[in-house]
């Protein structure tokens, strides 16, 4: 039984393609910007805003700290590294919409 739920907790881990290296000062991510039920984006710990491409080159430079980059249908899109707590991932983050956003950043 150990074997297998080693196995099942690897998965998530199997799903991300590329796990960057954070900077120290990386920034989080704190909220999810979608339209239509489509994450669209991501709203930052300093209050930066990104589309989907912006976060994956920040996230590939340093600049955002617990994600991995994923693909799906040659998109490329950030996902929660697993860590055994489900409070911390992208999908329990609260969503907005760009107008709803915090930062008067515009994305890109």
């Amino acid at each position: 039984m150990n074997g297998v739920s080693q196995n099942l907790s690897s998965l998530p881990l199997m799903a991300i393609k590329e796990i960057p290296e954070p900077n120290p000062n990386a920034a989080e991510i704190t909220a999810l910007i979608k339209e239509s039920g489509k994450v669209m984006g991501y709203q930052l710990s300093n209050g930066q805003i990104l589309d989907k491409e912006d976060g994956v080159s920040l996230a590939r430079q340093g600049g955002i700290k617990g994600v991995g980059i994923s693909q799906r249908n040659g998109s490329e899109y950030l996902k929660s590294l697993p860590d055994g707590t489900e409070n911390n991932n992208l999908s329990h983050l609260p969503s907005v919409s760009l107008g709803e956003a915090s930062s008067k950043q515009v994305i890109g």
